[in-house]
């Protein structure tokens, strides 16, 4: 026996089984979907792989740690506070209804519950796009107090993402208004150009606006509208499908970008 213990762990929805020592330092890790151990002690080598044995499958490299990129390196000097990777689907809703739940009872349920519940599950569906090689961030603060809902980043572009909760009534979309169900007419793809072109200065590249619709009834657009792409939250997937824009590393540097809280001040 040679003293090692194989510790499984969950690092950013992958798995990764760490080789420790006895008193807990790390001698290496083996990452399952890459098929590759990392060794931090070289000439434990054998030493690690017996220990891997019986959770190794297949071919695998074996080798020291690949050399972090520049937008690898950015993320691991950034802040924890000015991080906005954690952020969660309606982090800024979540953190508003903590603060302020409202009365207990009321005869018409909190449109921020509502909203919430829209911008859950479109963020739940961008952030199933992460294996594919695309990044979603979430409840992105602009300075003024308004916020871009998501934004995703990938090898089809940047795509503004805002959420618009339509309770199975009609929506109707005559640029730049949109009406849903009774209510008046609102400009609100002005307001999705607006935040596209402030993410587009603050990452200097092209900015895509695109509604998100949740559950609607009906959906009339007799005219497509200039540059915003109107989408209901289960087509919002096949954004993924575009590509040929930028390239990984492109998108890394990108996302390392945009993830940085003061990215943001100067829009």
């Amino acid at each position: 026996m040679n003293g090692l213990r194989v510790i499984p762990t969950w690092r950013h929805g992958r798995e990764r089984l760490y080789v420790c020592l006895p008193d807990g330092g790390n001698i290496a890790w083996y990452d399952r979907e890459a098929a590759r151990v990392n060794l931090l002690v070289q000439d434990r080598e054998d030493d690690v792989m017996r220990a891997l044995g019986p959770f190794v499958t297949g071919p695998v490299t074996v080798g020291p740690p690949p050399v972090p990129t520049p937008a690898e390196l950015a993320r691991l000097t950034l802040h924890p506070d000015d991080d906005l990777a954690p952020n969660r689907p309606g982090e800024a809703l979540i953190v508003a209804l903590d603060r302020d739940p409202g009365p207990t009872h009321r005869l018409r349920p909190d449109p921020r519950r509502r909203a919430l519940a829209a911008e859950q599950t479109v963020g739940d569906a961008l952030d199933r796009l992460d294996g594919a090689g695309w990044h979603a961030l979430h409840s992105v603060p602009l300075p003024g107090g308004d916020r871009i809902h998501h934004l995703l980043i990938g090898p089809g572009g940047l795509y503004s993402v805002h959420t618009l909760h339509a309770r199975k009534q009609r929506v109707s979309v005559a640029d730049p208004m949109i009406t849903l169900g009774r209510r008046d007419p609102q400009p609100l793809l002005r307001r999705l150009r607006t935040d596209a072109d402030r993410a587009s200065y603050a990452l200097t590249a092209e900015v895509r606006p695109v509604l998100a619709l949740v559950d609607p009834g009906t959906l009339s657009i007799p005219t497509a509208p200039r540059t915003v792409h109107v989408l209901t939250a289960p087509e919002v997937e096949g954004l993924s499908q575009r590509g040929g824009v930028l390239k990984p590393a492109d998108v890394e540097a990108l996302h390392a970008m945009a993830r940085d809280r003061n990215t943001w001040t100067r829009v």
